[in-house]
């Protein structure tokens, strides 16, 4: 997976799974990730933060973060996704700062925020006010435990964060090599050899991998039309659409929509 904006359309979203690398990447959503088994490396600016087994991290929105693994053995954790919509309150906030240090180490961790987050994942609708009452009191939680510092202090300003940021602003339109480099103000060349050091895959790939993120979010959450979501993530044709789905996920848009009904309805 080579995500670089993720849009989620629940206000509450979760999901509990072997934690694996992912490149970086940004999101509108509050990002809380809790390890239930082994570890993981968050990546957020220049710094990688453990996360040991109880350990809780939390991304504010639009920081761009990635998720690293080197322990051998199985390591799992529940992701969760909050919408900042959630807290009106608090969205000033979540547009200037973020934490200083994401971490919140299992010691430090009280059990009632545990079982929030455990909560959520059991509950059938995560965006009912039951969900909502847990996702107000880990929130609320962070806001009074962790040190906020503004986001500019932690971010960088580098390649590879302009390059995240310039995908994540423009993957629904069309977008060149070229014209992405020359906007950037570098060469194609080394834009091109930052995709495949850090992404591990060509700048075409990494585009439609963004586009495919943002479309299986919509198939998953909404009603939206197969060709309206094509139209809406920048393809240039809905033949291509559907082929590099189909080469992604083994099969077609429509078929991932039906498997999902069964699943839901199951």
């Amino acid at each position: 997976m080579y995500p670089s904006y993720e849009t989620r359309s629940k206000e509450i979203a979760y999901e509990y799974k072997d934690s694996v690398h992912v490149p970086p990447h940004l999101h509108e959503a509050i990002e809380v990730v809790y390890v239930t088994k082994g570890s993981v490396e968050l990546g957020v600016g220049q710094n990688l933060y453990h996360l040991n087994e109880g350990d809780l991290g939390v991304v504010f929105p639009n920081v761009i973060h990635h998720y690293q693994v080197f322990s051998k053995g199985e390591n799992k954790a529940i992701y969760l996704f909050i919408a900042p919509s959630l807290f009106t309150g608090f969205l000033d906030d979540f547009k200037l700062y973020c934490p200083e240090n994401p971490v919140i180490a299992k010691q430090n961790l009280q059990r009632d925020i545990v079982s929030a987050v455990k909560m959520l994942t059991q509950i059938e609708d995560e965006n009912s006010i039951m969900g909502h009452a847990y996702a107000q009191i880990i929130l609320a939680y962070v806001f009074t435990t962790v040190k906020l510092v503004e986001k500019d202090s932690v971010t960088e300003n580098n390649l590879i964060t302009n390059a995240v940021s310039y995908v994540a602003a423009n993957f629904r339109e069309s977008i060149s090599l070229e014209k992405m480099a020359r906007d950037l103000g570098v060469s194609k060349y080394v834009l091109s050899r930052m995709f495949a050091k850090t992404f591990h895959c060509n700048f075409c790939k990494y585009i439609n991998k963004t586009r495919l993120n943002y479309v299986v979010s919509y198939l998953e959450n909404t009603n939206i039309s197969i060709t309206e979501l094509c139209l809406e993530c920048g393809f240039d044709s809905q033949r291509t659409f559907n082929r590099v789905f189909k080469e992604e996920y083994k099969m077609t848009p429509r078929e991932y929509r039906k498997r999902l009904t069964i699943i839901n309805r199951a």
